[in-house]
């Protein structure tokens, strides 16, 4: 029998607005997280807009998988296994350290599908942060709701994966939980083995997708010597920490092709990134 789907509609549009503060402190640890792989040629270095202004509940409010239950600013879905799905950014200006940033977040869409491994809710969500009434980063955040989630199917290793540009990262633990102190982010797949391999059912701890996507944006902007003006994201699988991964970037006649890579060579994120 085909699963009932609750309508959601009158969700859309809601907002809500949140302000933070880049200090120098925040720009240091965000730059002693991502160590050698971050660009240094900005006052604010590129990606740590996904540390501002996060959700920030007491720990009574929390699911069980450590994040904010829903039916606050997102309705309660009835899915519970979330994972950032892609999305795309704008970058209109630099930040700077000292800039008391707004962040204004829009309820865009909410759509409900079937694939193979069961019932999946797509939530889309756009982001502005404005400085002063400046507009700064305008971004589009989609994160897919799964009712249980099952292991990729294995792929062969991939032995040969030339690149133009290449990054070797150490995803270990430390990084993170570092990055999961960053974003005040309390989902338990990144800090807790047990839960993330016996009620998840991963293989282990997994990267956080904005900090896979943060080395990819690190790496374009290291690239052009500068911050691009917009970046779409995708993420492919899971990543799962413990062993080096590769962030690729390669040239094409319109943008600049980038991926992160897990240790046998299969993409794991994939983005296009344009000056």
């Amino acid at each position: 029998m085909k699963e009932k789907v609750v309508d959601f509609s009158d969700w859309i549009g809601r907002t809500t607005t949140r302000k933070d503060e880049i200090t120098p402190r925040m720009v240091e640890l965000f730059r002693c997280t991502l160590g050698d792989h971050c660009f240094d040629g900005g006052e604010v270095p590129p990606g740590l807009h996904w540390c501002l202004a996060p959700e920030v509940e007491k720990a009574h409010k929390l699911g069980e998988d450590g994040h904010p239950k829903r039916g606050g600013f997102l309705p309660d879905l009835p899915y519970a296994r979330r994972m950032w799905a892609g999305g795309w950014v704008e970058f209109h200006d630099d930040f700077g350290v000292g800039n008391k940033v707004e962040r204004k977040s829009r309820l865009d869409d909410i759509k409900f599908k079937s694939g193979n491994s069961g019932n999946l809710c797509f939530v889309a969500i756009t982001h502005e942060f404005s400085v002063d009434g400046s507009l700064k980063i305008r971004e589009r955040h989609d994160v897919v709701y799964r009712e249980c989630v099952t292991a990729p199917p294995l792929l062969e290793p991939i032995k040969n994966s030339d690149a133009t540009h290449r990054w070797h990262v150490d995803t270990d633990s430390i990084m993170l939980f570092r990055y999961s102190a960053l974003t005040f982010n309390g989902h338990r797949i990144h800090y807790d083995l047990p839960y993330a391999v016996e009620v998840e059912g991963h293989d282990g701890l997994l990267v956080h997708g904005p900090l896979q996507a943060t080395l990819m944006l690190n790496l374009a902007s290291s690239i052009f010597g500068k911050l691009p003006r917009y970046m779409s994201y995708r993420g492919v699988r899971p990543l799962v920490c413990g062993n080096p991964v590769m962030i690729d970037a390669n040239p094409t006649d319109d943008y600049l092709e980038t991926c992160v890579r897990s240790a046998d060579g299969n993409i794991t994120m994939k983005a296009a990134v344009k000056l």
